[in-house]
């Protein structure tokens, strides 16, 4: 059963207090869906991260981090693709509401660890983004997928969509750093810093390529 099908299409989200707060038990109950995906793709992650390292003493895997996005940048990114303000928009549009990054230390364990995730048949990979090998303007390096993972729920299965990010330590150092200076502070990316940032991403680049070749 898909996820659009599963909840009231066209209720409206209703929207309270300065920082946003969605109150309703739809919401909740998506939320609920999201959160219990996610679970399953980490525990998937968890334990191709043990096999590696038991069966065959290698860290294919560094470290992962997961997320459930705030409502408030649920409806931001709402707003910013002017979609309309209902389920049926969040459910179909947005895709990352449940997100999984996957830090790799070398740049070959990220198509290996991608292979592994397409290899799950109860997996359905419903898009991919190849940042590695053809980088953003920006400098962005990393590998992205939607996936549609199962929940099974009072005896129903319902398919939730989840993010994975793949990308290098050194990389999600580059990535991280750019969030900031973009997000975190008042400044404005200049001409100047904008190309220093690709700079910096094509040192990494480089520098990522080095260590995969030392191993």
């Amino acid at each position: 059963m898909e996820l659009e099908n599963s909840l009231l299409k066209q209720d409206t989200l209703h929207l309270e207090g300065k920082d946003v707060e969605i109150k309703s038990e739809t919401f909740e109950k998506l939320m609920f869906l999201y959160s219990a995906a996610l679970k399953e793709v980490e525990t998937k992650i968890n334990i191709l991260k043990d096999e590696f390292k038991y069966l065959y003493n290698y860290t294919l895997i560094d470290h992962i981090t997961t997320r459930i996005k705030k409502p408030e940048s649920i409806l931001n990114k709402m707003k910013k693709k002017q979609l309309y303000i209902n389920y049926q928009s969040l459910i179909e549009e947005i895709s990352d509401i449940a997100g999984i990054r996957i830090i790799c230390p070398l740049k070959d364990d990220i198509f290996s660890v991608i292979n592994l995730i397409k290899s799950y048949p109860e997996f359905k990979v419903l898009k991919e983004k190849d940042y590695i090998t053809r980088p953003k303007k920006s400098g962005y390096s990393s590998y992205h997928l939607i996936i549609d993972v199962p929940v099974n729920v009072a005896g129903k299965m319902i398919y939730v969509k989840v993010e994975i990010q793949v990308r290098t330590m050194a990389m999600d150092f580059w990535a991280s750093l750019e969030h900031d200076i973009k997000y975190k502070t008042d400044k404005k990316i200049s001409k100047k810093m904008s190309k220093e940032l690709i700079e910096c991403a094509k040192l990494i680049n480089k520098m990522d390529v080095q260590m995969s070749n030392m191993v």
